[in-house]
């Protein structure tokens, strides 16, 4: 009996040492994946992160910037928009809106978005130069013009430049692919994979948990910048596991998003999902016009005894499909919730495709309609707004820190 408890003790030995050799080879693994990983999201989420800080707030630092393609200055008893939009796609056949409020504040001037109409002897769209107007209410004259997205430092692009930046780095499309937006979601899914390589390896073993949340502020550089990395991203992790998978949906709804999302919970159909989209230069001209589609539109939520006024219409040219929502007058940007409802109509014959109202549907649709409002912290109002902008800093410290911490292993390693 001796013996075998002798004999036994060096093989449990053993067997713990290469658990521990086992674990220890695991760890470095991961160490590795989450070093170039985080390497290769670092610029990107540094970037990212500060334009979505500032972002937060782009509808009201544009009007701070752009007074004059805001504010209204004229005096006078306003047109409505359906008129102002009538007289000026009259007086430019070659302009097409795309979008245009169903209402004006009193204050403010009518801003449009447009796309250019085909051009008969080439058969793409004409080059306006331009993808946004102001109209004065009163008398329809153009207060301003600018192309949103464009590279452009200059007070009337910086924030539409600053938008674009943050969610595709104005990577420019090829072959019809939106390859900015595309190539941002692949980095999103690559920083959900980390999350969760960065949450394991932060906690080494139970007995020093404490530690993974501790911040060694009186303890040189070097730690507290290993712990503004490690314990910020641990006390972070929920919220930048939202941002990372909120990211995925919007820049990949189609290709990863609905799919995997259908296979846990039924989807309402997606007009747009259900269609294949023309070429950018290449716009489907719609068959019917925006005022029929008021018509349908109204008739619509009257069946369904909606009392929120229509607030707005789109319409798609890639798609051929419009888009109404309702909301009260100066709410377009849903400041709080879900979103705002909407109702879609097809761009020929007017004939109903759909609806998105959200928090309404399957659980799959309501997680779809929570994204953007997660995303942007628009789902808690102000206070969700403020936190978003403060998290977008800390993001960008995180990629700061992270590239820190490498370059001082990487001396080290070369000193040795």
């Amino acid at each position: 009996m001796k013996k075998f408890i002798e004999s036994a003790i060096p093989t449990e030995i053993q067997q713990q040492e290469k658990q521990s050799a086992k674990s220890r080879t695991s760890r470095q693994i991961l160490t590795l994946l989450h070093r170039w990983a985080g390497l290769f999201l670092a610029v990107f989420l540094f970037i990212s992160g500060l334009t979505g800080a500032i972002i937060s707030w782009d509808h009201e630092l544009d009007e701070w910037l752009n007074p004059q393609l805001f504010e209204r200055q004229s005096q006078g008893e306003p047109l409505s928009p359906l008129v102002l939009s009538d007289q000026f796609e009259a007086s430019n056949p070659k302009i097409l809106i795309t979008w245009l409020p169903l209402s004006i504040e009193p204050d403010q001037n009518l801003g449009l978005s447009v796309i250019g109409r085909i051009d008969p002897t080439t058969g793409k769209a004409f080059d306006l130069g331009f993808n946004q107007i102001a109209l004065d209410p009163v008398n329809g004259e153009i207060r301003g013009s600018r192309m949103w997205g464009k590279i452009s430092l200059n007070r009337e692009d910086l924030l539409s430049f600053l938008y674009k930046l943050h969610f595709s780095m104005h990577i420019p499309d090829a072959f019809d692919i939106e390859l900015g937006i595309m190539f941002m979601g692949i980095l999103a899914v690559v920083w959900c994979i980390d999350c969760f390589i960065a949450l394991w390896i932060s906690f080494p073993n139970l007995q020093t948990w404490r530690k993974s949340f501790a911040f060694r502020w009186q303890q040189g550089s070097y730690k507290l910048n290993f712990d503004l990395h490690r314990s910020g991203g641990v006390w972070l992790w929920g919220l930048l596991l939202i941002l990372a998978v909120t990211a995925v949906s919007m820049n990949l709804k189609f290709e990863i998003t609905r799919p995997v999302v259908s296979i846990f919970s039924e989807l309402t159909p997606d007009p747009f999902a259900m269609r294949t989209p023309n070429p950018h230069d290449e716009p489907i001209e719609p068959g019917i016009g925006r005022h029929e589609i008021i018509r349908l539109a109204s008739a619509e939520a009257q069946r369904r005894n909606w009392q929120t006024p229509l607030g707005g219409m789109f319409y798609e040219p890639e798609y051929g499909i419009y888009g109404i929502t309702f909301h009260e007058p100066g709410h377009d940007h849903a400041e709080f919730g879900l979103g705002n409802p909407w109702l879609y109509f097809d761009g020929q014959d007017g004939s109903y495709l759909g609806d998105r109202v959200p928090g309404s549907g399957s659980a799959g649709d309501i997680f779809l309609d929570a994204q953007f409002p997660l995303h942007s912290g628009r789902i808690l109002g102000l206070p969700g707004r403020i936190m978003i902008s403060i998290l977008g800093l800390l993001v960008a410290m995180l990629s700061v820190t992270g590239v820190i911490i490498w370059q001082r292993k990487r001396w080290a390693r070369a000193q040795k």
